[in-house]
């Protein structure tokens, strides 16, 4: 297979969530294959900047706060107005706001439906019509081990994961014919900046680490081969797939690891 198959090279790529973390390391990594890159972020101009600056000082950077449909709904049309044609869209923004199940209130369950759900929805509707009339287009979203392997206290989170790959696979049949593709990466435990303070702890560290059948939590830069593969033109015939990058976690547990709290 020749590099030329992963090249990106004169495509336009828009990544949300991408001031740090696993969107700020995809965004560079599409980058690195030659697209050109719209940043979104949302309270981390400081972020986004840096992620802009490793690409290219003239990267656009927009903000939006996804919590708000429409927020989500003025973002989407101002990508595709001012920077679009848009080729590829990484939908990796989301919330996920720990809390006991029992307390999940109704302010709650919306900020989740709207920045997990409601976004990724806003982002195809006004962006994938125009990539099937183009016959090229992909979407990839971010989703999670929580969707397949979920917990009381983030069962909001979990659940739009799950309704999240849904619809990411209802839509893929829709636009497959037309060379759009729609996929999902879904990490295990990642280690990024969100998480960093629970990685501090070296009994934290132990216990993700011996739960995973590789041994080790994630770093961002471990998703970056799946996203980058999807968008390029040497996964054309994958679509509605939801690829796991956990180190084996989604396939349980390695062997001897006691039960507890890992992340």
């Amino acid at each position: 297979m020749t590099p030329r198959k992963f090249s990106l090279e004169g495509k336009r790529a828009v990544v949300t969530g991408a001031s740090s973390g696993i969107g700020r390391a995809v965004a560079i990594s599409l980058a690195e294959q030659g697209a050109s890159v719209v940043l979104h972020h949302f309270g981390d101009a400081e972020g986004a900047a840096k992620t802009a600056l490793e690409i290219g000082s003239e990267t656009p950077v927009l903000e939006a706060d996804f919590t708000s449909t429409d927020a989500a709904t003025a973002f989407a049309e101002t990508v595709l107005t001012r920077h679009g044609p848009i080729d590829i869209v990484i939908a990796n923004a989301g919330i996920e706001r720990r809390h006991a199940w029992e307390n999940a209130d109704p302010a709650h369950i919306e900020a989740h439906v709207a920045a997990n759900f409601t976004s990724l929805m806003t982002l195809v509707r006004t962006l994938v019509p125009p990539m099937a009339e183009r016959g090229w287009g992909r979407v990839i979203a971010t989703g999670s081990i929580m969707a397949a392997r979920p917990r009381a206290e983030n069962v909001v989170y979990a659940s739009l994961k799950a309704a999240q790959a849904t619809a990411i696979r209802a839509i893929a049949r829709e636009v497959g014919h037309c060379g759009v593709t729609l996929n999902i990466v879904s990490p295990g435990a990642i280690e990024t900046e969100a998480t960093a303070e629970r990685y501090k702890d070296p009994a934290f560290r132990r216990a993700v680490a011996a739960k995973i059948p590789v041994g080790r939590q994630g770093q961002p830069d471990d998703l970056v081969g799946a996203f980058v593969f999807l968008c390029s033109n040497a996964a054309s015939y994958i679509t509605g797939a939801n690829i796991p990058v956990d180190g084996g976690w989604s396939i349980g547990d390695a062997p001897g690891a006691l039960p507890g709290e890992n992340g």
